[in-house]
């Protein structure tokens, strides 16, 4: 969570938005700028100079009419994701792959930029002019080269197919006729129907474009030499993920026609029978998990030091020196906005900060109408573990919230639960149990943060996926992460003398 002067303002509309993991795509950033510095480098101690202009991402694709387009949005995508992760053995690693899906591109000529992000989520995503991103969160998930081919594989098809210009054109398309309607008939109601249906149909395109891109991705990493049945399998560890993390998160059924990409059965059974196709010569292709294990060794696992640690069911913010606790039963989500959590009956929870001068009282900024529906007379002033404290009530549609704010320095800390009024779960006491929880951390406890990391281990003769489950630290469901992680069934048993992932400090 960024703390920062301005944030939104809560509780204007009566809805707590639910958290969901988009399973959009990613891109990886090869480092040909390295490979290049590391040729000239060469040519200085062999006693000569070279003449010519050093190839890089940049010049590579100065021809690319499509470059500015990326080259424009690549800094938003740093900012947005946290910038980019470096690690020179997994950037080796990711660039031995990218290196031989270029090989066997059907598009030799063009460039790639592979960007690894420094973001916990699992996500990958391309841009025009071959710019391709990957999350470290992905990275974790993966289990060997080939499943990493097979989402670099897909992003490139995207890029191939010109995917981004056309959806950038239908976008365009979509808000002209919207306003067209509502200034033509001067109807808002009506111009706002024709963009969502215009929404619908870009949703439709983008699922055919994802299906597109599938089957140009297996096709390709089969080219390559790697496995292509790996799109399937981590198609279905990006499920396995995403419904462990969405277990106590509220969703809205109407909201599905805007998915952006196709359910993951559809996908799974697609991307099995093209990787059945390409397979017809019997060539199951390489997995390369050693490799990549050693590339991922030491990755830096969850959230960074800048955004606060979860643990468990426990946020600790190091820079800030804070930390709370939410209820059992509920999932913490760090934010680049807010942290929150969701729990039972659609309950959630919001936890974020704003400055505050030291002259206004609590009770003023509580009453200062940024609170939609606050009820008259609940207000009531407190203290937590010595600082001072406010608490009060709101109502707003389908859904009861109660509000506590609580002064450290110049800061504000504010915590608002929401729970639907139909619930049957006790507002007050989640929202009291979690705030009394909140808490300045102490010189000793900061200093002992550390952050999680991927760790690479060796099975032992005897071992289990518990006991090896147990050496993991700062996560919850251990045994149940352990098996995601090795892409393990619930009843498949750990193999002796075999490498498996932990998160470890």
């Amino acid at each position: 969570m960024k703390i920062g002067p301005r944030m939104r303002a809560l509780l204007r509309t009566a809805i707590i938005g639910a958290l969901a993991i988009a399973s959009g795509c990613t891109t990886i950033e090869a480092g040909l700028d390295g490979l290049s510095a590391a040729r000239d480098e060469d040519s200085l101690q062999a006693g000569y100079t070279s003449t010519r202009q050093p190839i890089t991402f940049e010049t590579a694709q100065q021809g690319d009419p499509q470059s500015a387009i990326g080259r424009s949005q690549h800094p938003k995508i740093l900012a947005a994701y946290g910038g980019a992760y470096s690690d020179p053995k997994l950037e080796q690693a990711l660039a031995g792959i990218v290196g031989k899906l270029a090989a066997a591109s059907d598009d030799p000529n063009r460039a790639y930029r592979i960007t690894i992000l420094n973001s916990p989520n699992i996500n990958a995503f391309a841009l025009p002019g071959g710019y391709v991103y990957i999350t470290r969160g992905l990275l974790a998930l993966a289990n060997d080269s080939s499943e990493v081919a097979a989402v670099i594989g897909h992003e490139m098809g995207h890029i191939t197919a010109n995917h981004g210009i056309q959806r950038q054109q239908r976008e365009q398309a979509a808000e002209l006729a919207s306003r067209v309607v509502s200034e033509v008939l001067e109807n808002e109601s009506a111009g706002q129907i024709a963009l969502a249906k215009g929404k619908l149909s870009l949703a439709q395109f983008s699922r055919q474009q994802e299906l597109q891109a599938d089957g140009l991705g297996i096709r390709h990493i089969a080219r390559a030499g790697y496995d292509p049945f790996a799109a399937a399998r981590f198609l279905q560890a990006m499920d396995s993920y995403a419904n462990m993390r969405n277990a106590f998160q509220a969703k809205n059924p109407n909201l599905d026609f805007l998915a952006s990409h196709p359910s993951a059965p559809q996908r799974i059974q697609l991307a099995e029978r093209l990787a059945g196709e390409a397979n017809q010569a019997g060539n199951a292709g390489q997995r390369d998990r050693d490799r990549y294990l050693d590339g991922v060794d030491g990755m830096l696992f969850g959230d960074s030091a800048a955004e606060g640690y979860v643990r468990e069911r426990t946020f600790l913010h190091p820079g800030l020196g804070i930390s709370f606790t939410v209820p059992k039963g509920f999932v913490l989500d760090n934010t680049a906005e807010a942290v929150m959590a969701t729990g039972p009956d659609d309950t959630a929870i919001r936890f974020d900060g704003v400055a505050l001068p030291p002259n206004r009282s609590l009770v003023d900024y509580v009453n200062s109408g940024w609170i939609g529906g606050l009820e008259a007379g609940s207000v009531r002033q407190r203290q937590i573990h010595g600082l001072q404290a406010v608490s009060a009530k709101a109502q707003g549609g389908e859904y009861s919230f109660d509000v506590t704010v609580i002064r450290l320095g110049g800061q504000v800390y504010r915590f608002l639960t929401a729970v639907p009024s139909k619930a049957a779960v006790d507002a007050v006491a989640i929202a009291t149990e979690t705030a009394d929880s909140f808490h300045q951390l102490t010189p000793q406890e900061r200093a002992a943060l550390k952050p999680l990391r991927i760790r690479i281990v060796d099975a032992r003769q005897g071992e289990t996926a518990e006991t090896l489950s147990n050496r993991m630290v700062g996560v919850d469901s251990k045994e149940r992460l352990f098996r995601l992680l090795n892409e393990l069934g619930p009843n498949d048993a750990v193999k002796s003398g075999q490498r498996y992932k932990i998160v470890a400090e």
